[in-house]
């Protein structure tokens, strides 16, 4: 059985039926909104909850198709799960708003601030998608390539891959998340759950942020691990993951970059110390 005893998971009902999860802790006048990534869910954030809700209200959600939130035959993609996030902040009536996204997250988070400037006060991103760009031919190549699902595996044994080898030292106190998060994938049909992740990595891929980075006016804080495997993608860009973020930064008028050595592609995880200081430290300074 799933143990939901550290969180009471609460739900908020969006226009088009759609009840989604979040987990609420922590008093302040800063709302923190915690975006996670692809195949996770929002206790991914726990390590960073757990420290900040010091400081400041954290509200981490589920997305559409994912962790507690409803299952279905939603449009997914990256303008859906923006649109979906901002209606909720709506709905919840949220002030002062800081959005943190990881990966898919991040660019989930951007394309929301794009197309709606005042959702939020400062931006951080860590580790995000949608700083590497593809064109027609190397979109093809990525989805000819690279495959979320082994096909002589099972999905469970593919899902712990794809997390664990995201990871540079993969850390024993992920075990628990990842075996709530296997449960929580069984709990929806094999072709629905499939049909969620295609419509993720699809959206990644055609509804880039790169080009409207320059609209991004929110004090943005960008950390990323310097052996982050996932980003870039090198068997199309055989570059570093400084370089990519570097270039997309510069893009930003009000960034700062970090970059936190020994750590992969969960920098939040696997450096959580000091991921919570530096967000602490940024919010404060802005």
């Amino acid at each position: 059985m799933i143990d939901n005893k550290k969180y009471e998971i609460k739900k908020q009902q969006l226009d088009n039926g759609c009840n989604i999860a979040y987990i609420e802790e922590g008093k302040g006048n800063k709302t923190l909104v915690f975006i996670h990534g692809l195949a996770t869910y929002g206790k991914w954030w726990h390590m960073n909850i757990q420290y900040l809700k010091q400081h400041y209200r954290c509200i981490a959600i589920d997305l559409p198709g994912n962790g507690y939130s409803d299952k279905g035959d939603f449009p997914y993609g990256i303008n859906f799960f923006s649109e979906s996030v901002y209606e909720f902040i709506q709905k919840m009536e949220l002030d002062n708003v800081v959005v943190i996204g990881h990966s898919m997250g991040g660019q989930t988070a951007m394309n929301m601030v794009v197309n709606h400037p005042d959702v939020c006060e400062q931006l951080l991103l860590l580790a995000p998608a949608g700083f590497e760009t593809f064109n027609g031919f190397e979109k093809a190549i990525y989805e000819g390539s690279v495959h979320f699902f082994d096909f002589f595996s099972t999905e469970e044994n593919s899902l712990r891959r794809v997390i664990k080898t995201s990871f540079y030292k993969y850390p024993k106190a992920v075990e628990d998340m990842l075996a709530e998060l296997v449960e929580l994938m069984k709990e929806q049909p094999v072709s629905q759950y499939r049909k969620m992740i295609e419509g993720c990595i699809k959206g990644m891929l055609n509804e880039p942020v790169f080009d409207k980075l320059k609209f991004i006016l929110q004090p943005t804080l960008v950390i990323y691990g310097e052996r982050d495997a996932l980003i870039p993608n090198r068997l199309i860009h055989p570059t570093s993951t400084k370089s990519i973020a570097e270039k997309a930064v510069a893009q930003i008028p009000k960034a700062e970059l970090i970059l936190v050595e020994q750590a992969g592609h969960f920098v939040q995880i696997e450096k959580a110390g000091i991921v919570n200081e530096h967000i602490h430290e940024f919010i404060e300074k802005h």
